[in-house]
């Protein structure tokens, strides 16, 4: 889970947890490259589009549907201009704000069927 502001970030981790996903955390894009780099058990990355560092939450979304097809994406935003066909075709876009709820439900919605359930991971 790729989110700059702490308290969503937290959030959002709580909620996925309790949803069974073991959850990585990451301030930035250049943070989330880093855990990425390390791990090969992600199964989702989910990411607000606007972090600090110069890159952003697209930016992240593309490395990652280049490198790693098979690791789902969700990216949000409260931004009302992202244009969706700056996302990888696979990629699911949440706006904010969202419920975790709807936030949980995307993120399995972007998991390919063949992972295993058990060992998710949310990055």
């Amino acid at each position: 889970m790729v989110e700059d502001e702490p308290l969503i970030r937290l959030f959002l981790a709580d909620a996925l947890e309790d949803a069974v996903f073991a959850v990585l955390e990451a301030g930035s894009v250049l943070e989330a490259v880093g855990v990425l780099g390390l791990r090969t058990d992600v199964d989702a990355v989910f990411t607000d589009v606007d972090m600090p560092g110069g890159l952003n939450g697209i930016d992240l979304a593309r490395m990652v549907a280049g490198v790693s097809p098979h690791i789902g994406i969700v990216v949000t935003s409260g931004r009302a201009d992202i244009d969706r066909n700056d996302l990888p075709a696979k990629a699911s876009f949440l706006p904010k704000p969202y419920n975790t709820i709807a936030a949980v439900a995307t993120v399995e919605n972007v998991i390919q069927p063949d992972n295993d359930a058990s060992a998710r991971t949310a990055s």
